[in-house]
Parts: structure tokens; sequence; C-alpha cells
């Protein structure tokens, strides 16, 4: 008997043991097929950034060191300024200090002497938040943003990147890291327009870059993150964003070993020297183009640098007949009464902004008496409070949110409240008591009448009858930045405690002229640079608060127009529903108002020309007290008449609530909305 020959080992022996793929596993790929996709793309991508490596040459930095102009114009497409002078002067890295070196790192990027030129964590993070709509992101080391300053412009795209990227890690093999750093130094932008820390000390210090101090090398390195919102001189509001960020420095410079703790503790923050704006900024039109760029950079339609760098036209929302008006208004009513020689009248300031209300957009701003003199923008600033002229935003919440009195009674403009002097709110955790104007007791007094006569007492008790919050999610519904500082939500909001602007107020008042539906301001109708459209932000108008609520708000500052605290309107010739404030201390005095095609805010306030500390404005324009149905009445009234004049003279068409009938006042304990002293 033979044996049998055993049959050849298939070709297969390795699937010979495994079942077949059956049912939904069939459509999935196999191992092998997905190891060999994954290792396709792998050799793909590694040939591709060969082949980007080797095309993307490093470019000429010298090439970079060009700007051009600016140009701004008024709506009407009248050239308004221009502006790009190129402010840099480059140094050698022996001449800038150690510590400020050290300083600048801290800033911006720790580890600078140790990586490879790039940060692929970050900038993975980056292209991720870029490729999804997420805003400009950095997550960049020195070296990639001196390459950015140096040979590519600011674009956030993700080839713009890959280039970045690129240029990095060539630049970072080809030199060495104190010529990259020395570049850095000297392309950086740290506002004022200047380019370069040599630049920036003469900028902000008045000296050489080999003069500057570990404290003013530490402030200067903070203005790189966000170099015209950290200038403390134009934004005395930007102190606290300021001096944090310089404490940042200084501790990283603790933290790494460049700076004692000894030494750190006996800094103080270096206040820079005031700028010096360019001649051609002269008047408002330097105000205006501060206004327009910062509206610019704080919706990141561009960056500071972009701007820096010129070649924009920019169209402003800014009527040119109107604007004059506004500046002739304020000459005729304030600046010919002041007298050069009265310490009280070298305070005064003053600010206002004009915003039609049917499409949001800026026609007129007042930011000074001339830019190349004050520089801080009397509109835009926030470092004054708007006083009582809050009191109408307070009122549209209790009317958007139906509130009711501690009673139980509906607030409408009717409803009596206890205008006692001094009385204390009831219902707050927070103790609070303010003080009537003049120290007067109302007694028993209806909302519209405490409008009319701006009763502290009644509307710190509304306050906190509506609730703070809600007061607040109303006002910023109605133009009001969120994150104004003193935005608290106790039951001093009412008397308009927190420091926004007069553009702000403006906003607001203009919401309430069209009906409670808030359109976001804008002063830019458009941008282009060269062929390219640049896009600027939506302005979806949205109902903050209802119509009712809105028009009837207007029905009651009807009323403090016709008799009460804002009678001065009525030199404007139009219809018009106002309010006036005055700051604490008399530091301030506002007019706040509306016809049914224009709301404008005129501000008179009270700066120490020397110290810019705010100073009350007793004795000033030769008053014993400067109120808002003073001075600002006034320029709002010449202004309001000269702004509207040939034009159709337009009546509000209001929708208010239906009037409500006052009762008399209960005696105390019977469930009336007045109640004596301590029991509402």
């Amino acid at each position: 008997m033979t044996d049998a020959t055993p049959p050849a080992p298939s070709r297969r022996w390795w699937r010979s043991n495994r079942p077949r793929r059956t049912g939904p596993r069939r459509l999935l790929p196999t191992w092998r097929r997905t190891s060999g996709v994954v290792l396709s793309v792998l050799a793909l991508s590694i040939g591709g950034v060969l082949f980007v490596y080797s095309r993307v040459d490093v470019p000429d930095p010298k090439a970079s060191a060009t700007a051009q102009s600016n140009v701004y114009r008024y709506a009407d497409g009248t050239v308004l300024a221009r502006t790009g002078e190129f402010n840099r002067q480059d140094v050698g890295l022996s001449q800038v200090p150690e510590s400020v070196q050290q300083a600048v790192l801290s800033a911006e990027d720790r580890g600078f002497y140790h990586d490879s030129g790039i940060d692929p964590a970050g900038m993975l993070r980056a292209a991720w938040n870029m490729a999804w709509g997420r805003g400009t992101q950095s997550g960049s080391t020195i070296t990639q943003q001196y390459v950015k300053n140096a040979y590519l412009d600011q674009e956030q795209t993700l080839t713009r990147k890959a280039k970045e990227i690129v240029i990095a890690v060539k630049l970072a093999r080809e030199e060495s890291k104190q010529k990259i750093l020395e570049g850095y130094l000297n392309t950086s932008y740290f506002g004022r327009n200047a380019y370069g820390i040599q630049a920036a000390a003469q900028a902000y210090y008045g000296k050489d870059a080999s003069q500057l101090t570990t404290a003013e090398g530490a402030y200067l390195a903070a203005l790189l993150n966000a170099p015209s919102a950290l200038d403390v001189s134009t934004d005395p509001g930007a102190r606290p964003q300021a001096v944090a960020r310089w404490n940042y420095v200084l501790d990283g410079m603790v933290k790494e070993g460049w700076l004692g703790a000894p030494q750190r503790r006996a800094m103080t923050f270096p206040d820079p020297v005031k700028p010096k704006p360019p001649a051609g900024l002269k008047g408002q039109r330097g105000y205006l183009v501060q206004a327009v760029e910062q509206y610019l950079v704080d919706h990141k339609v561009v960056t500071a640098r972009q701007l820096a760098r010129g070649g924009y036209q920019i169209t402003t929302s800014i009527d040119k007949k109107r604007e004059d008006d506004l500046v002739k208004a304020v000459q005729d009513k304030v600046t010919a009464k002041l007298d050069g020689d009265d310490p009280e009248d070298r305070s005064v300031r003053v600010g206002g902004v004009s915003i039609d209300p049917a499409n949001g957009e800026v026609v007129a701003l007042y930011g000074g008496t001339d830019y190349t003199r004050q520089y801080v923008d009397n509109a835009t600033r926030h470092d004054f409070t708007p006083a009582s002229t809050f009191k109408p935003l307070l009122l549209a919440s209790a009317f958007q949110n139906h509130a009711r009195t501690r009673t139980g009674e509906p607030i409408t403009p009717d409803t009596v409240y206890d205008g006692d002097d001094k009385r204390p709110v009831q219902g707050s955790p927070v103790p609070y008591a303010p003080e009537n104007e003049g120290q007067v007791s109302y007694g028993p007094i209806t909302v519209r009448r405490a409008m009319d006569d701006s009763v502290n007492t009644v509307f710190a008790q509304m306050a906190v009858d509506v609730g703070p919050a809600k007061v607040k999610r109303t006002a910023v519904a109605m133009g009001i930045p969120a994150g104004v500082p003193g935005f608290g939500a106790g039951p001093a909001l009412a008397l308009g405690v927190m420091q926004a602007s007069v553009l702000d107020m403006t906003q607001a008042y203009a919401t309430l002229a069209a009906h409670g539906l808030h359109t976001p301001y804008t002063l830019v109708d458009s941008v282009t640079r060269g062929d390219h459209h640049v896009t600027l932000p939506e302005r979806t108008p949205e109902q903050a608060v209802s119509r009712l609520a809105a028009d009837t708000v207007t029905s009651v500052l009807r009323s403090t127009v016709a008799d009460g605290t804002a009678k001065a309107a009525q030199a404007g010739g139009r219809e018009a529903a106002a309010k006036t404030g005055t700051a604490e201390d008399d530091k301030a005095a506002l007019f706040a108002g509306y016809t049914p095609d224009l709301a404008t805010v005129v501000s008179v306030m009270g700066q120490d020309p020397d110290t810019g500390r705010l100073e009350p404005l007793y004795g000033a324009l030769g008053q014993n007290r400067v109120n808002g149905g003073g001075p600002p009445a006034e320029v709002w009234a010449a202004y309001t008449k000269a702004a509207l004049a040939g034009t159709a003279r337009s009546s509000f068409d209001l929708q208010p609530m239906p009037a409500a009938t006052p009762a008399p006042p209960d005696p105390p304990g019977n469930g009336s909305a007045t109640t004596p002293q301590g029991e509402l």
C-alpha cells in the first residue's frame, strides 16, 4: 500500500482558518486596506510638505518696510482724512536692554530659546479654529510672529498659515535666535503708528530703546497683545486691562528667573507720555478716525496692524453737514463761553454722538475741541457715568418684563411710589438709600412725574421691583455693552453708575426712537483695499423691547420735555423725548434725547487737563452747577434744529399702554404702592 501524496499548501494559507466576512462587516475595509490608505496619505503629505518647503523661499524682510495711506471719507465721498506715516527705525539687539528682551519673551514666547521655531500644538489648534470659523487664532511662536510681521500679510487663512510655518522652519534653520529676536523687535507693531521697539520707546516714553527700564519694557511688551486697546493715554478706561497685562509680563519674568521677586514688588506702573497726533488730524478729524479705527478693530473687520500698513479706502457713515452742525452747536453753546483764565473752565470737555434710528448709522460725532490737543475721545471714553439718563432704560425694562411693585401693582406711568428723600429701598439684599436732587422729599408721586423731576428714590425702588439682573439684560439688548465698567446688578444701577460712553447711550436712545427695534450702530459704510471689498459686520435689527414698552417710555419722556427737567429740548423746534442726567459729584452733565428721525446724546464733562483726573464742574461756564438741562441741552437743541432743517417735520407714531388712572393714596398698610418710608 502506497502513501497518498499530501495536497500542496494553499497560497492563501493565512486565511485558511479565518471565517468568511458576512453581513455588514463585508462593507468595512480590512486592516490591510486601511493601513495602505494611511501610508499612502502619509507619503503624499510628506511629499507635499517637502515640495512646498523646496518651493517657498525666505523673502527679503526689507521689502515690507513700506506702508500706504489710508483714505477716510464722509458718507458723501468727500475726503475726511488721510493717514499712513510709517514710523520705524531698526536697532541692533545689543541696543535693547536684556530685561526688555526678557519682558517681550515673557509676554509672547517664554520657550523661545528652546523651541524649533514653531509650536505644532498651537498651530493645530489655530488651524482647527480658523477652519471652523472660530475667529482669529494665533498659537504662534515669536519666530512665526516675526515671519508674519516681516514677510507676509496679516490675513487669517490656512494658506497664509502654511506659508508662515514653512518660512518659520527655514528661518529657524538659517538664522540664530538672537537675529530672529532682533528682527521681531524691529518689526512688531506697538500702536501709536510705531513699528519696532525703538519707535515704540520714543512714542510712549520719549527715549531711545537703550534707555528703557524693566517696567517700561514690560508695558511695551504688554502692548503687543492689543496695541491700540491697551494705550492708557488715549483710553483711560483701558487702565485695568493694561495693568493686568503688565503684571502678567512681570510675574512671568519672576517665574522664569529673569527678575527678582523683591525688585518686582518695588515696581509701579510706568505711565506713558501723551501721544503726538499727526497734524493732519486736527479738529474733529482725529476723533473720527480714531472712532472708526476702533470700530473696525473691535468688530474684527481688520487688525490694528493691517490698518497701520495702510492702503484702505474707508467710507464712513458721518454726514458732513450734520458733523459741522454738531461742531457749531458746541462752539456756540459751550466753547465760546469758556474763559481761558478760569481754572474751572480749563477742565470742561464735551462729547456728543448722533445716530439715525432708522438704520443705526452714526451721522455725527464730537470728540473734543481738537484731537491734537485733547487726544481722548469724549464720545467713546468709558470713565464717566450716564447718571439719570439711564432711568428710561430701567423704565423700559419694567414695562418689558411686566414688573410689579412690592405690593403687586403693575408698574405703569401712573403707578404711585414714595418719593421721599433718602428712603431705603425694600426687598434688596444690598442696603441703599439714595439722595434726591436738592434733598427734596416728594411724598406720593407717579412714575411719570418722578421721571419729570428725576426722583432717585423712586427709580432705585423700581430697580429692585423689576430685578437688577433683568434691568441689565434689557439695557444690553438696547445697546449698552455688557462689559462696561461698573455695570453691576444692584439697586444703584437705577442711577446710571456704570461707565457707559456717550456712544453707548445714544445707541440705547436710538432703540427707543425706533419703537424698541435695536440696530447695532456703525461708523462705516464700506471698506476696500485695491479691488477687494472687505466684509463688514452683520447688523440685523432685533426687537430689544416691545413696541408697547418703548412707545410708553417715549410718552413719558415727552412729558419730561413738556413739563420736566428736559424743557430746553423745545428749542430744537421738533417733537422730542428726552432725559437729563448729572453724574455723581457733578463730574458730568448729560442730555439724551430723540426726535422721530434722530437720536443724540451730549455730555459736558470735567477733567483736569494736566493730571487727567476727573473733576467736578462747579463754577464752570460761569454757573454754580452745570446740569443736564443747561449747556448739554442747549447744544442738543441747537444741533437738532440745524441737523433737521429743511426736512419734513415728523410726529411720533406711538402705541403706548393705555393710560392708567392714578388712585388716591391709601392709608398705610392697605396694600397701595404708596406706603410710608421704610415699608415699600
